[in-house]
């Protein structure tokens, strides 16, 4: 789509309070979903992988488990997506926010009462899977209503740097569940964290869910939305207007960019938060604390870059910053395995970031490309399905293929030659992206208003 930065029905914010309020809304509701999502990554890697599952002479195995059920959390991501975006476009953003934040916010302290494998045998995993898929059925809902509320406010010509700030509010809630961990961890004997040290990380939830909860009360739906949504109530074909159907048949090409765009983004991702802890402990032997106090350094750098980032895709364009961040995805295993076996704390600290700051290179464009993809009416639905489905054969296989190799060949090269293969497989995307920078929403909805009237009218003479 072509750019419109000057078109006089560019999307403005209603003053420029309303527009930090509506971020600081959706920040502190990502915030808080993400604490709980990340919680269990990490969770996984430390605790769950020793008591939630049946011991095991391979070290290798009960870590894959763990991560097994980790991965049931993206596989009902794309689900909660599906369903949250569906009645997103159909009844608003902010409902549907405010009851992804509840549910998740539940697993997440059930989690904590969770029996272990010792006490009740195979239901300890059971019943971890159970929440597991809650969860990620809430966050699934979660990510697509909060960019929207922001992207969907925010100035044309700013919508980068704006959409970007819920992208740097996942790093702060990855951060503060691993500074929570961090604490514990190092306060604590190992007995005693794994006891029940760690269910207090998970308990903690109530709290951030509450406040999250009610800052998200405090904002209403963007001016844009509540117009599709009068439109869309004054039609007769209200049930075509809607869902994961419509906008497969009506913008394919949109889906599928947005999938191929994610691959390299979400694998990359789980590989340096997620398997580097496996890599450094197991592999390595490094001590927990320093992992963890490493990991706390590189979300800070991580959640600092991405509103720069999100700037810079307003000035050069969104697709110029996803290329650099492709490109140099493709690099960093090779760079950073290496650095890793120095076993030195500063050359360590120095890759994960490195890690870090490539991938906000392709996190921090996504929520303005995403939402200039696809009209109102059907927004929340496209971005959900595009970034959910991608998460099943990215993120969530990402830390378990990363394992798997390395155990079986004692090395890191297949892990990185993965990643690089990832990278091209998004560099495709890259390639066929169409610029949007400076995009108008509301030009975006009246073409897609002009398609839908040609289409209902073609229906009407087909049935008369």
């Amino acid at each position: 789509m072509a750019s419109a930065t000057e078109s006089a029905t560019a999307s403005v914010p209603e003053n420029p309070s309303t527009l930090r309020r509506v971020v600081t809304a959706s920040m502190a509701g990502t915030v808080v979903e993400w604490y709980e999502f990340f919680l269990y990554a990490t969770a996984a890697t430390l605790v769950f992988n020793l008591i939630m599952f049946p011991p095991s002479d391979d070290p290798f195995a009960p870590i894959i488990a763990a991560f097994v059920t980790y991965a049931v959390g993206f596989v009902a991501r794309p689900l909660g997506g599906i369903v949250f975006g569906h009645f997103g476009d159909k009844y608003g953003r902010k409902k549907l926010l405010q009851l992804a934040i509840i549910l998740v916010g539940v697993a997440t302290f059930l989690m904590g009462c969770l029996p272990t494998f010792e006490q009740v045998g195979y239901w300890a995993p059971a019943l971890l899977v159970l929440l597991r898929f809650a969860q990620g059925f809430a966050v699934g809902g979660e990510w697509g209503g909060g960019v929207l509320l922001v992207a969907e406010h925010s100035p044309d010509r700013s919508r980068g740097f704006w959409a970007s700030f819920p992208q740097a509010a996942v790093p702060i809630g990855n951060l503060i569940a691993t500074v929570v961990l961090l604490v514990l961890s190092n306060t604590l004997s190992d007995e005693a964290f794994l006891a029940w040290g760690w269910r207090v990380a998970f308990w903690l939830s109530v709290v951030i869910v509450a406040i999250g909860y009610y800052v998200r009360t405090r904002v209403t739906d963007a001016p844009i939305f509540l117009e599709a949504q009068k439109q869309a109530a004054e039609s007769e074909i209200v049930e075509k207007r809607y869902g994961v159907l419509e906008v497969i048949k009506r913008y394919p090409r949109g889906v599928i960019t947005a999938m191929g765009l994610r691959f390299a983004e979400n694998i990359m991702y789980y590989l340096v938060v997620t398997f580097s802890i496996v890599y450094l402990r197991t592999v390595l032997a490094m001590d927990v604390t320093q992992i963890l106090g490493w990991l706390v350094i590189a979300h800070v750098v991580h959640m600092l870059v991405i509103t720069p980032i999100g700037a810079l895709t307003d000035r050069i364009g969104r697709k110029p910053v996803y290329l650099i961040g492709t490109v140099l995805a493709a690099t960093w295993g090779f760079i950073a395995f290496p650095m890793f076996d120095t076993k030195d704390p500063l050359v360590i600290i120095a890759a994960i970031c490195l890690g870090l700051i490539i991938h906000a290179f392709m996190y921090a464009p996504q929520p303005a490309i995403m939402s200039e993809m696809f009209p109102t009416r059907m927004r929340y639905s496209g971005v959900s399905l595009g970034y959910q489905v991608t998460s099943i054969f990215a993120g969530s296989l990402a830390p378990i293929i990363a394992t798997a190799l390395i155990g079986a060949t004692g090395s890191w090269v297949p892990v990185a030659i993965y990643l690089a293969i990832a990278a091209a497989v998004t560099l495709v995307a890259v390639i066929s992206l169409r610029e949007t920078k400076g995009a108008s929403l509301h030009e975006l909805d009246r073409l897609d208003e002009e398609k839908l009237s040609i289409r209902d009218r073609q229906e009407a003479a087909q049935n008369a």
